[in-house]
């Protein structure tokens, strides 16, 4: 092509970098290589069998030496038990602190069985029966009345025309007389269309996979009715520090290859300060069980500790050598501990005073935060 046709080359006809791609994209060998070694029977519509969604999730090394990452949601009892779910007629509903994997659960598991993780509804106080059901093309309704050509589908329909997994984001967030539109699709497995007298039907390899948070409830609890027909999993945080400490490297390092950050990964010892960090702030108690701390408001999740790490990076990369330092952490740091203003704020000197400031190797941390919190 010449250097003309090249500057007027349409940006649609370029390939685009995507800044995040969808976990079906961005972990496609790993499926493929899952794929090679499964000799397991499928459910109907499945790409896997369970045994290789599990192990998809959890990460192993394969037979043929090929290394599964794990994607750091849970231990693998409670990954089973999610999948096992998924194979019945139940409909699945993991919940959990903000920010413990819910929605990166979701995704995994529907790319992994789908190879679709799209068919999402965002569950907010706004959320209609129409966003959950269906909807209508207004100039086609007009002309022709009610078809299935003028009927625009839901996430909902298509999973449940396609055979594949349906996502609800946030399900307390939306009302109640909303949420409860999804029974008949979850029990009874149809979708009546009321103004034309039909229904769509499910076909093999539908279900649904609903996430909520247990510590903000939303504009709504979940309906009593509802409730009965999930099998709820709870996402809870890592047990073992080096577990999180493993999750919060495995995803910084992801996310600083998808931004091209010039900085070199974060040395463990700084990563494992701050998990330790968010682990006994949430705690109430050091890791030696010495000494008694209060507790912020914050959730102090594995998903913020990440967030510390990355800012850090960026502002690193972009403004010092390459390299992290408690400098470069720590205004990440006390935001995220500090959510109210008046009780957060007391809590973290507190802690910077009686641990920090006595713990040997952070003396550059306590006198940084002390400065800037």
């Amino acid at each position: 092509m010449s250097d003309s046709k090249a500057k007027n080359k349409k940006p649609t006809e370029a390939k685009k970098s995507l800044l995040r791609e969808r976990a079906e994209k961005q972990f496609t060998q790993e499926l493929e290589e899952l794929a090679k070694v499964d000799n397991r029977q499928h459910p109907r519509s499945w790409n896997l069998s369970p045994w290789a969604v599990t192990k998809y999730v959890s990460g192993r090394k394969l037979k043929n030496g090929f290394e599964v990452s794990p994607k750091g949601i849970g231990d693998r009892r409670i990954i089973e038990i999610a999948v096992a779910t998924l194979t019945t007629d139940r409909a699945l509903l993991l919940i959990g602190v903000p920010d413990t994997g819910k929605s990166w659960a979701s995704e995994h598991l529907a790319g992994a069985i789908s190879s679709d993780s799209t068919l999402l509804i965002e569950g907010t106080a706004g959320t209609s029966e129409e966003a959950i059901g269906y909807g209508w093309n207004c100039a086609r309704l007009l002309a022709d009345g009610p078809s299935m050509q003028a009927l625009v589908a839901s996430p909902l329909m298509r999973a449940m025309e396609d055979g594949k997994i349906a996502r609800v984001e946030e399900l307390t967030c939306i009302p109640a007389d909303v949420q409860d539109t999804l029974i008949t699709a979850v029990v009874e497995k149809t979708l009546p269309i009321r103004e034309m007298g039909e229904e769509v039907q499910a076909t093999k390899g539908f279900s649904v996979i609903a996430t909520a948070n247990d510590r903000s409830k939303g504009v709504d609890n979940l309906s009593s009715a509802l409730k009965r027909r999930f099998n709820t999993v709870a996402l809870p945080l890592p047990k073992r520090v080096e577990e999180e400490v493993d999750i919060v490297q495995r995803s910084v390092a992801r996310l600083e290859r998808a931004w091209e950050l010039p900085a070199e990964p974060p040395a463990l010892a700084e990563v494992r300060r701050i998990v330790t960090i968010f682990r006994e702030l949430r705690s109430g108690v050091t890791a030696d069980g010495k000494t008694k701390i209060k507790s912020p408001s914050s959730t102090l999740s594995t998903g913020e500790a990440i967030s510390v790490v990355n800012s850090g990076l960026a502002l690193e990369a972009d403004f010092g050598d390459g390299y992290l330092r408690a400098g470069d952490v720590a205004s990440g740091l006390i935001g995220a501990v500090i959510k109210d203003p008046v009780q957060d704020r007391v809590v973290w000197r507190e802690y910077l005073e009686t641990v920090a400031k006595e713990r040997e190797g952070w003396k550059d941390l306590y006198r940084t935060c002390r400065e800037g919190g």
